[in-house]
């Protein structure tokens, strides 16, 4: 019997067209889902926020129930993971972790360790996501679970990339390559093509990065692979836009915005209209800058998204300082100040309140 896994207290970045509960992809994180959040499953997470005694276990009821409490779990924890709240679908998620591994469903055991990888992953605990990969890959090969191990190869990669361990990430993203070759797999062929443009992107080498985003991209564009697509555009983009070929770059950056709108992927829409922002600005053009940065405000606000609002409001206030206007400046920091406060982010509204004074402070010379 496989002992129950400790975690020592996993990523825009991944999608074969296998499991219906998500990846990460590399370079990018390609996220877990952006579906609305239904009334339904708040309903069910409020009954179990109060039913206390659901998630006792009594170690003598039948499997059946116990495989049925584990997959609500699960469920529970991806409703937050939509949500953005991170944070709150991992609790779930090591809970259902638990059950899966009382009742020895492998496979369960290693998409659920996967979820929670993805999710260390994605908020920088990057030493849990990394450990929690390594199982869910052991899982993979011991099972030869050949789809399996494409996933986990190159999400460990991912994180490992992250931790800027660039050769063992290229190792990783090879033998997911070579394992998809053989199995003749188009998506974990793309998958790997991406990850090592991501690699590339990450050490700087923009030019391979693009000549691997390209030839992944031949088998990203695909309607089982939508979120691959988008990432593989993103990462495009942000290479031709760090080449200074705004040109080429924002025609990526459109094409990704145009399929992320029509599948809802709302973390890369947030990251596509910043990179549109910056570049637009790089081009000289303050006009269609501020258009994807209303754009971005736009989207934060209907999806009541408040730290992307916070970002948002930051980036038009650096925006009108660096236009000349300090006073609609002043506005906007003051109104990213009063957000921090209320989200309790103190580091980000002491720095906010630095940056302030700089631009009073400019204001009262000129005045």
């Amino acid at each position: 019997m496989r002992q129950p896994w400790l975690l020592l207290t996993l990523i825009p970045l991944v999608s074969l067209p296998v499991p219906a509960w998500g990846q990460v992809s590399a370079g990018i994180a390609e996220p877990l889902g952006n579906h609305q959040f239904s009334g339904q499953v708040n309903q069910l997470i409020a009954q179990i926020s109060i039913d206390e005694d659901f998630i006792q276990r009594p170690l003598n009821r039948p499997v059946r129930d116990l495989r049925n409490d584990a997959d609500t779990l699960l469920r529970l924890g991806e409703a937050e993971e939509r949500r953005g709240s991170l944070e709150k679908a991992i609790p779930f998620w090591l809970e259902a972790l638990e059950l899966y591994q009382m009742v020895r469903d492998e496979q369960a055991i290693g998409r659920t360790l996967e979820l929670l990888g993805i999710t260390y992953g994605n908020l920088g605990q990057l030493r849990e996501a990394e450990a929690t990969l390594r199982q869910r890959l052991a899982i993979a090969r011991d099972n030869q679970d050949i789809t399996g191990q494409i996933y986990g190869l190159n999400n460990l990669g991912a994180i490992l990339v992250k931790r800027r361990s660039y050769a063992a990430a290229n190792a990783l993203f090879n033998e997911a390559l070579t394992v998809s070759r053989r199995v003749n797999s188009a998506a974990g062929e793309g998958l790997s093509l991406s990850n090592l443009g991501l690699l590339a992107f990450s050490m700087g080498d923009f030019d391979e990065a693009i000549k691997r985003y390209e030839a992944a991209l031949r088998f990203r564009r695909s309607p089982q692979d939508p979120i691959g697509e988008v990432n593989t555009l993103l990462g495009l983009a942000e290479s031709y836009r760090l080449l200074n070929q705004y040109r080429q770059a924002m025609v990526n950056y459109f094409d990704a915005l145009r399929t992320s709108r029509i599948i809802r992927d709302v973390a890369n829409e947030f990251r596509i209209l910043a990179g549109m922002h910056t570049t637009y600005l790089a081009m000289n053009q303050p006009e269609l800058a501020l258009k994807a940065l209303d754009e971005r405000m736009l989207l934060a606000q209907q999806t009541q998204n408040e730290p992307q609002e916070l970002n948002t409001l930051i980036t038009y206030g650096r925006f009108y300082n660096t236009v000349g206007d300090r006073l609609e400046a002043k506005n906007y920091l003051e109104r990213a100040i009063a957000l921090a406060a209320s989200l309790g982010d103190t580091g980000q509204e002491a720095a906010l309140k630095n940056e302030l004074a700089q631009v009073i402070f400019i204001l009262d010379r000129t005045n």
